[in-house]
């Protein structure tokens, strides 16, 4: 033996020495080995957390999950034979010894209750191999970036294939602690010193880090290694479908990035996923709150098992009815989509069309489940592609391009495209974003640029080949049918899925709340919302703006656009509205004609203004305004129309009408540090977080199960993260975002109403209230950004204007900053991004050096 078992050293950050203890037990070869385990030591434990850390870690990784387990679990997490603290080994351990050795440890542990495993890098197969020989006492499996195997087209990782080589492996894992050291380094935010120290603390010795160059060798890379027999057993019988399991994963790990996520996936299609953006190899440190995830996980797993007895049969399949009012459109000469100086397409070309290419589609590899992304500008090309894939059984995939490349990228990959449908440019991102899956061409390209493009094959070939092909079979009303992303102002996009009956459920509630009739035609100025129009039955034209730049559009491009459909509804950000309104008085008698035939005018996306609407009588004079409340998890929710708005009066926040048929509305009341922690209720005058319930209400999140499962732990709920409160007439009030709630001493105050009354000052044009310092005693500071003359250098606002807020703010108001501008999401160019405020007023409030503004 080259080295004894030991207990830790004290003043490890966040390790409770209670937990260490010394272990002896046979190997798997039946030598008596010494372990240090890390053990909450719970008698008769309703259920056991097997921890298994990889290469070069130790049981320190899992200290957080420890801490977060309830009283009545037990969390186990062994140092491996050669690691950490645990005994040195005279030869190395190949992987069905250490499945064994983990077999003999737990028996000396006692363990033989229900266990869920939770192992991270070549834990994972160890872990996993325990679980296959106890299968009678496995509840789960929980994994953080691990592999089971060498995905398609792989040769391993990179620095663990360098890390293998027989000459490197000596120098930089054993003889120095070059391989030890760089595993904490990859983490982004660094982890601390005292930290990454705690992590090297078991290796500072050579004569320590042998088992460090033996677990690297033990990779089975090539065919004839010998333990590549048992890791392929593993890979087959990785987790049985009766097995529930979850995947913790850090997108930006080097060793094992996301081709080994959509490996797993293969493997284990029923796994719940939550992708930790930013995160690296080291997933438990980067991303702390994996501990609670996965507490919550397993107490769901006992839920589930107490309920499934009385499992309801499952209903018989519906058939998706997306595209009905489509296909009813057949032979129907009037334009269904207008491409406002380019083209004009037919309903029944459209419909012909759509037929085409989901049969040309199908015929081709696209499979009923399989995801589609669109790198398609607002066209009929889009909507063709889009009621295709639909039809095909496919699920769209649409970002934002207002994400911008990385953004983008990080979104497309997060949700597993399998294809892409994109014009040239579109293709040329996609290689950019390193997206997966086949390309398909949208438009014109060029047969050079196609094979450089890599792409295959056109939505115009795809036509001409189902001519000749039947028609796929048609998806059900429960298939899903579309990932669709956040804008990103709040946080990274998350991507919402969707199933067919939730789109058929918000496509019919939509017609029948703004009475739409086949008469109807509309122009989406938000570009998503143009791509409902087959579904709702209606032509649409998207006017010529920059679609990812709402205030780019000018009166005359609506007009235009009215003009080339003969719209009578309008739907448009209150950003594009506001510019609408400052390049109207270049219209021409002919645009205000055809503006006059507007009936409806609906704005979403951000708060609108009611003198934006009064003023916007003047463009649009017999339209009624009206001003849905939603998001992409669930629109709409409630609607208000100008009228309303002034009925209503003014009040806390923005009224936003009440909810529409079907559609139920509570809150969750705050506590005094911000926290939606309030049992559901419909309380006339309570704030709280806004909660929905309706039939189309969101599916889940895309690999965000940690995230949905907070959205969703009201079952049937979806808790849409806005702060608000019911009025006595059952309107709802927003007053901001969950996480921009300032927690002050005398209770929480809510951003919207607070900026609305220092908007309404002569000399205010925007205004953003965020609180600085500590939750629980923040202060209020107010942004301002001046009307007229903007100031040459943001900072503190004059003693003049600093009273004129304090007097109309109606709370304490510690601070009044003046800038330029204000920060903006970009799809909507209206929802102010107070993170950045707050960040850039606490800044300078601590006399810190500050950039020219938060914009």
């Amino acid at each position: 033996m080259t080295g004894g078992a030991a207990l830790p050293p004290s003043g490890l950050p966040g390790l409770v020495p209670a937990w260490s203890r010394l272990v002896t037990a046979p190997d798997g070869d039946g030598v008596k080995r010494t372990w240090h385990v890390l053990d909450s030591g719970t008698a008769s434990p309703v259920v056991t957390l097997l921890c298994l850390h990889g290469n070069p870690t130790w049981s320190y990784l899992w200290r957080r999950l420890l801490a977060a387990a309830p009283a009545q679990w037990r969390v186990v997490a062994p140092d491996q034979l050669g690691m950490g603290y645990s005994d040195r080994l005279e030869q190395p351990r190949r992987l069905a010894e250490r499945i064994a050795d983990l077999g003999h440890l737990t028996a000396a542990l006692g363990i033989d209750g229900p266990t869920v495993v939770v192992a991270h890098d070549w834990g994972g197969p160890v872990a996993l191999g325990w679980g296959i020989e106890h299968r009678a006492q496995l509840r789960g499996v929980v994994l953080t970036n691990t592999a089971v195997h060498q995905p398609a087209g792989s040769s391993g990782p990179a620095l663990i294939r360098l890390a293998h080589l027989s000459g490197l492996r000596d120098a930089v894992c054993v003889r120095t602690p070059v391989f030890v050291r760089a595993a904490t380094r990859l983490s982004r935010p660094p982890l601390s010193p005292a930290v990454r120290d705690a992590f090297t603390a078991p290796y500072a010795a050579a004569s320590r880090r042998r088992a460090v160059g033996d677990f690297v060798d033990d990779i089975p890379f090539a065919p004839g290694h010998p333990s590549r027999p048992t890791l392929d057993r593993v890979a087959v019988d990785v987790c049985p479908p009766d097995v529930p399991a979850l995947l913790l994963w850090g997108p930006r790990d080097p060793v094992f990035g996301e081709r080994y996520l959509d490996d797993l996936l293969d493997r284990i299609p029923h796994a719940d996923v939550h992708r930790y953006e930013g995160a690296s190899h080291l997933v438990t440190e980067d991303a702390p709150e994996y501990a609670a995830a996965v507490v919550r996980w397993v107490h769901d797993l006992s839920l589930a098992s107490a309920h499934d007895g009385g499992r309801a049969p499952a209903a018989e399949p519906q058939a998706s009815t997306l595209l009905s009012r489509l296909e009813a459109r057949a032979g129907d000469q009037t334009p269904a989509v207008v491409e406002v100086g380019r083209r004009t397409v037919s309903w029944d070309l459209l419909e012909r069309r759509v037929r085409e290419v989901a049969a040309g589609l199908a015929a081709t590899g696209v499979r009923p489940g399989q995801r589609v992304a669109l790198l398609v500008p607002p066209s009929a090309d889009l909507t063709t592609a889009v009621y295709a894939v639909w039809r095909a059984g496919g699920v769209i995939v649409v970002a934002d391009k207002g994400l911008g490349l990385r953004g983008m990228g990080r979104a497309l990959r997060g949700a597993r495209v399998d294809h892409v449908i994109g014009t040239a440019q579109g293709l040329l991102a996609a290689a950019a974003m390193g997206l997966p899956g086949t390309r398909i061409g949208a438009g014109t390209i060029p047969s050079s640029a196609r094979r450089m493009l890599r792409a295959w094959t056109t939505l115009a070939d795809l036509a001409r080949l189902g001519r000749t092909r039947p028609p796929p079979e048609r998806p059900a009303a429960d298939d899903e049918c579309a990932v669709v992303f956040t804008s990103g102002a709040t946080g990274p996009a998350k991507g919402v899925v969707y199933r067919h009956r939730q789109v058929e459920a918000q496509v019919a509630l939509v017609r029948a709340t703004y009475e739409l009739s086949d008469d109807d035609r509309i122009v989406a100025a938000f570009a998503p919302f143009s791509l409902y129009g087959p579904a709702l039955g209606i032509g649409s034209s998207v006017p010529e703006m920059d679609v990812t730049s709402p205030g780019t559009l000018t009166a005359a491009a609506l007009a235009d656009a009215v003009s080339a459909i003969g719209a009578t509804v309008v739907f448009a950000s209150p950003a594009a509205l506001r510019n609408v309104l400052r390049t109207a008085e270049h219209l021409s008698p002919a645009h205000r004609q055809a503006l006059g035939a507007v009936r409806l005018l609906m704005s979403a996306g951000a708060p609108v203004p009611a003198t934006l609407l009064r003023a916007l009588g003047d463009v649009l004079p017999n339209a009624q305004p009206h001003t849905p409340y939603g998001m992409t998890e669930a629109l709409p929710v409630t609607d208000i129309s100008l009228a309303q708005i002034d009925a209503a009066g003014a009040g806390d926040g923005v009224c936003v009408g009440r909810p529409l048929p079907g559609v139920e509305v509570t809150v969750s009341a705050l506590t005094p540090t911000g926290l939606a922690d309030g049992p559901l209720t419909g309380q006339p005058g309570l704030l709280g977080e806004v909660c929905v319930r309706a039939a189309h209400v969101k599916e889940r999140y895309a690999s965000l199960w940690q995230t949905q499962r907070s959205s969703g732990r009201d079952v049937g709920w979806h808790r849409t993260g806005d702060v608000g409160h019911l009025d006595d007439d059952g309107r709802l009030w927003i007053e901001g975002r969950l996480q921009h709630v300032i927690a002050t001493a005398a209770g929480v105050v809510t951003p919207v109403g607070l900026e609305q009354r220092v908007e309404s000052l002569a000399g205010v044009q925007a205004a953003a209230a965020v609180g600085v310092g500590p939750i629980g005693t923040q202060q209020v500071a107010v942004v301002v950004v001046p009307a007229g003359r903007k100031p040459r250098r943001p900072g503190v606002a004059t003693l003049e204007l600093t009273d004129q807020v304090r007097i109309v703010a109606g709370v304490d108001v510690a601070a009044v900053l003046v800038c330029r501008s204000l920060p903006v999401d970009i799809r909507h160019a209206s929802k102010v991004d107070r993170a950045e405020v707050r960040e850039w007023a606490d800044r300078l409030l601590a006399g810190r050096v500050v950039p020219s503004g938060p914009e």
